[in-house]
């Protein structure tokens, strides 16, 4: 008999376009993953709208996220891939877990407590403070065994662990407790211009971080400006994060490993170790972007894809939220 497959989940936002850092810490390490796990991967759109959002450019960049999701290597055959607001138990699911989740336990999130810090309470709207349980539902709604996440999205998962076992407590076992997908996880790329902060699309600075749609004299041009430092060596340190983090990049894209460049680039400083790293990752990345610029020109594809996904989630998802509502007292549909 054949063991069945773990099940992972994960998901990135549509509320900007996706960056390098999206590439090499999530989405390339999927497309390893696929083959050995049953995957749900889908674009969380309805988490991007917990700050306000032009309703083009949403639409826009969600095709846009699937496409890429599409274009890195991410097969819609192995995967079920899919638009989170096309499935309608990710609401359902979001409401009844806020019913057994602590006002106390969402003030404590950190990117609550960041955002209204620097907004204030008045401008930072109910879906900022609870999307926590969203994203708890997100994850329990597939009986998922893994979620690939960096270190900054722990506390989310331990949230998502503790109202699981909340509600099996309360009732009986009828969600499965997640970990953290502590496997071959993907880099960890820092911004160009602040190389001690991870690379966000979200920065005010475009020169801190490349877009995996940025044409290929853009990139050299944010890799030529890269903050470095005055040692002028190629060396893998702490000491060094603007060169640690631009060999990061070097690695993921051509796979050299950080001796080998140490002596590749022994004693030449830093201006045809920058070239070289630039031109690593318009050669990584142009047949993505070409795949991405034909899916997001062929509509009818993408919609099958994205149907396909939702339907497939749905069968899972449905039966999650039936479940819960049963043990709840709701009277079945």
């Amino acid at each position: 008999m054949e063991d069945k497959k773990k099940v992972i989940f994960s998901g990135i936002q549509p509320s900007g376009n996706l960056t390098i850092g999206n590439y090499y810490g999530a989405i390339k390490n999927w497309v390893k993953l696929q083959d050995e796990y049953d995957c749900f991967y889908c674009v969380v759109d309805m988490h991007a709208i917990t700050v306000r959002q032009e309703p083009k450019d949403l639409r826009r960049r969600t095709l846009e996220v699937l496409s890429l999701y599409v274009a890195a290597g991410v097969d819609p055959d192995k995967n079920t891939l899919f638009i989170q607001s096309h499935v309608p138990a990710h609401a359902e699911i979001a409401w009844l877990l806020n019913c057994y989740t602590y006002i106390g336990e969402l003030s404590r999130m950190t990117q609550f407590k960041d955002k209204s810090a620097r907004y204030g309470d008045a401008s930072v709207s109910a879906g900022l403070f609870d999307y926590p349980a969203l994203m708890a539902g997100d994850i329990l709604l597939y009986n998922t065994d893994l979620v690939p996440v960096g270190i900054d999205q722990k506390q989310h998962i331990e949230l998502t662990r503790d109202l699981a076992e909340r509600f099996n407590n309360i009732y009986s076992p009828t969600l499965t407790i997640p970990e953290i997908y502590l496997g071959e996880t993907g880099a960890k790329v820092m911004d160009l211009q602040e190389p001690t902060k991870k690379m966000s699309k979200s920065s005010d600075n475009p020169n801190s971080y490349i877009l995996m749609m940025d044409p290929a004299e853009v990139i050299r041009k944010k890799i030529s400006r890269s903050v470095t430092d005055s040692i002028g060596v190629v060396k893998y340190s702490d000491e060094q994060p603007g060169i640690k983090n631009l060999m990061t990049l070097l690695n993921c894209a051509t796979g050299m490993s950080f001796e080998a460049m140490e002596k590749k680039y022994e004693g030449q400083g830093y201006a045809q170790f920058k070239i070289d790293v630039a031109e690593a990752l318009i050669a990584d990345l142009e047949p993505i972007q070409k795949r991405a610029r034909e899916l997001v020109e062929d509509k009818e594809q993408l919609e099958a894809i994205y149907r396909k996904g939702a339907d497939k989630a749905s069968a899972v998802a449905n039966k999650t939220v039936r479940k819960m509502m049963k043990k709840i007292g709701f009277i079945p549909r």
